[in-house]
């Protein structure tokens, strides 16, 4: 199987290449565009100096079934809309939540285009919850 590969490579240098090139550039572009990403203990050290604020972007139903303790929730459709709300944490990080983690990087680069300092917790509130951290209902 292996030398298959090798002489598929061999064979095809510009396809292979080419993939290769593309493959960097797919993944140069998404780390870009999500910005920072924290793991559970490094929120928690934010958190705790009270230097971060947890800005979970969930909707409101899904908040209610539970979420991490202090955050503030505006669904991410309003986020834009409600960003001057959040004026007043500009001295603090923003940690954007979302389920999985996957709207929370496109929040991410619109609250720094705002001036604010923002990332994403890695895996969501599901990354969360699997690293056995505590939520409130």
């Amino acid at each position: 199987m292996l030398a298959h590969l090798i002489e598929f490579v061999t064979v095809h240098y510009l396809l292979s290449g080419t993939f290769a090139a593309l493959l960097a550039l797919l993944i140069f572009t998404e780390m870009r565009k999500g910005g920072q990403s924290l793991s559970s203990r490094e929120t928690t050290a934010l958190l705790n100096s009270e230097q971060g604020l947890v800005l979970d972007i969930r909707g409101n139903k899904d908040f209610a079934g539970g979420h991490i303790v202090g955050a503030l929730n505006i669904p991410h459709d309003k986020v834009l809309g409600r960003i001057a709300e959040l004026d007043k944490h500009k001295a603090k990080t923003l940690i954007v939540v979302d389920a999985l983690g996957q709207h929370a990087g496109g929040i991410c680069r619109e609250l720094k285009k705002a001036g604010f300092t923002a990332a994403k917790l890695s895996g969501g509130i599901s990354g969360w919850r699997a690293d056995n951290m505590p939520v409130v209902k």
